[in-house]
């Protein structure tokens, strides 16, 4: 446990860290409270604890009027793989509800913004300003190619380079 926890803390400190980048765009309009539920992770420039993961989930659930408690489980190396679970705290800005600061660990809040949802809030995609990760989900664990792509371009017009994109699988 010990690792894990200093292997976090040295991705919070570098997530924490600001890199001097033009402003990237986030989904405008956003409702806040439409956009809570859950999310299966469809594709990501993981981080290092969600290299290997399988059956990634993310759940997002109001805590207060600028705080959100959220849920990520995943299965390691594997369908059938240890279930792990990270339970971080987002915090909403009072500038835009599509910019978040999330705590995986005290003190420390990492960037997280809501890039695009669909107008239907049933695909999304979750970046950072520095643009090192992503996340790209749906409401269902399966999406259309072409549904994939438009998010992909989507992705690329906000300055991100996909080479470290991949799947997630989800395998139920």
């Amino acid at each position: 446990m010990r690792p894990m926890l200093l292997i976090v803390s040295l991705i919070m400190l570098n997530a924490c860290q600001t890199t001097p980048t033009a402003p990237i765009e986030v989904a405008d309009p956003f409702d806040l409270d439409r956009f809570m539920g859950q999310w299966y992770v469809i594709a990501n420039i993981p981080t290092f604890p969600e290299k290997g993961a399988y059956n990634a989930t993310e759940t997002y659930r109001r805590d207060g009027p600028d705080k959100i408690a959220t849920t990520f489980t995943f299965r390691e190396d594997g369908p059938d793989g240890e279930l792990k679970t990270m339970t971080p705290t987002g915090f909403v800005s009072d500038e835009n509800p599509a910019i978040w600061k999330m705590r995986f660990l005290w003190p420390f809040k990492a960037d997280f913004r809501v890039l695009y949802v669909s107008p239907d809030y049933q695909t999304t995609i979750i970046g950072r300003q520095k643009r090192d990760y992503l996340w790209i989900m749906a409401r269902s664990p399966r999406i259309d190619t072409q549904t994939y792509e438009h998010l992909l371009s989507i992705a690329r017009a906000r300055g991100y380079a996909l080479d470290k994109l991949q799947k997630v699988p989800q395998i139920w």
